[in-house]
């Protein structure tokens, strides 16, 4: 009993000590999109050039998230994630000087030579910046498959990655309110880069590793093929068969890089398109519009997973399908709006969509983790990772190019094309065993 009650303790720690950590991430992450439009305004970069470097940073991180999930399924994650979190925090701070390094380089205060190397400038501090940002998600999901039973993932880990929805909403609106106070896009970095400092700290103190750093027992009912003296070629054996070859994992990399195209568009272009509508929003409404956003995306979390575990017995992907048709519906909806429509509602539809979108950004990691087992879980959510970078390819130089050259008038119907490919994709993994575990 006493074990049961310590156990209960270290996991609900675990969780929560871990979604405040991984939070901090986004504070130093997403704070770009909402600098973007004074950049913009300020100096003329193009929406092409933006689009570019978030092409560029996204497969960076995406490349990054991938090699640390085969770096987390075997190093202690507190530690794991100080390490990224600490560069994330001093690159931030070094992106806010960003235009008095483009000035020591070029030689010039203002100019083609001087917006030129800005970019490039800024493009390397991004690239940086996301290679140690993957050094965030995949310890926490490490820890979670140590600390959570597969016949509760879907529900504790809904729970656990309202944390994305967290750190990006609190960002939204802590932005769009600096932007519009003080219009200095510095402070866009800085700021947030204060507060994930704290964050640092936070993590050293509440967080530990596996139940076996604290002299707990393992979970029981995870039985693999793996013992604990593995050696690194039957690990690589392992990894190989449960990730590389499961054709399961596959089918929910590409489904989880549609749910990516449809986030992305609206996190990274957000402040931007919603500004440029034909009723227009100011930075700080467009600002709560994300906001809202990740909020309802946390509602939608918390209920999909419950609604995975409690009717669909902890088949996470039949959700998913389900919830990619109802984003898909919509954003038909979005794009059918008058002119003349209410920003309220513009703002209520696209919260709505954050709610069913999120759903399956969080089930098909849980998924995918049953699937490889808690030895190779953050391989696989590597891999998937991985894909769902690749939609930066349309969202990032993408949806840049689309928008300098078309406009965003078919923004919502383009992103509906892609919810409906991922619903049919998870469909046809409706039948599927629910995990890779070795049952007796």
């Amino acid at each position: 009993m006493q074990t049961k009650k310590s156990f209960s303790y270290w996991q609900w720690r675990v969780i929560i000590s871990s979604m405040i950590g991984y939070s901090m991430f986004y504070f130093v992450r997403k704070n770009f999109s909402f600098a973007m439009p004074v950049l913009s305004a300020e100096y003329g970069i193009s929406n092409t050039d933006f689009g570019i470097i978030l092409t560029l940073v996204g497969i960076i991180y995406g490349l990054s998230k991938f090699l640390n999930g085969f770096v987390a399924d075997r190093f202690n994650a507190r530690w794991h994630m100080v390490i990224g979190l600490t560069a994330c925090v001093v690159l931030n701070f070094l992106f806010g000087w960003s235009d008095k390094i483009s000035v020591m380089i070029s030689g010039e205060p203002s100019g083609p030579d001087f917006i030129g190397t800005m970019v490039v400038v800024m493009g390397i501090l991004l690239v940086l910046n996301n290679i140690f940002q993957g050094f965030g998600f995949p310890p926490c999901n490490r820890l979670l498959n140590h600390w959570i039973p597969p016949r509760e993932l879907a529900t504790k880990m809904s729970i656990w990655n309202t944390s994305h929805s967290i750190g990006a909403g609190i960002l939204a609106v802590l932005c769009g309110y600096i932007v519009s106070s003080s219009g200095d896009w510095r402070l866009c970095f800085w700021i947030p880069g204060i507060i994930a400092a704290f964050g640092i700290i936070f993590i050293i103190i509440t967080l530990r590793d596996t139940p076996k750093s604290v002299g707990l027992p393992e979970l029981p009912d995870t039985k693999t093929e793996l013992d604990e003296n593995d050696s690194p070629a039957a690990y690589r054996a392992f990894v190989k068969k449960k990730v590389f070859l499961n054709p399961v994992i596959w089918v929910l990399a590409i489904t989880d890089l549609f749910v990516y195209v449809v986030r992305f568009a609206v996190l990274d272009w957000g402040p931007t398109f919603l500004g440029k509508m034909s009723v227009p929003l100011s930075p700080h409404l467009a600002g709560w519009t994300i906001g809202i956003f990740e909020i309802a995306g946390c509602a939608g979390m918390l209920c999909a997973g419950w609604i995975s575990d409690r009717f669909f017995a902890g088949k996470a992907h039949r959700v998913c399908a389900i919830e990619m048709g109802l984003v898909a519906i919509c954003l038909v909806v979005l794009q059918l709006l008058p002119s003349t429509a209410s920003p309220v509602l513009v703002l209520a539809i696209l919260a709505l969509a954050g709610f069913f979108l999120y759903g399956p950004q969080a089930l098909l990691g849980v998924t995918a983790s049953k699937h490889a087992t808690k030895k190779a879980a953050s391989s696989a959510v590597g891999l998937i990772g991985l894909m769902s970078y690749v939609s930066v390819l349309i969202t990032g130089a993408g949806l840049g190019w689309f928008s300098d050259n078309f406009g965003w008038d078919h923004l919502f119907i383009l992103m509906a094309g892609f919810a409906v490919v991922g619903g049919i994709l998870c469909a046809f993994l409706w039948n599927i065993k629910n995990d890779g575990y070795i049952h007796d």
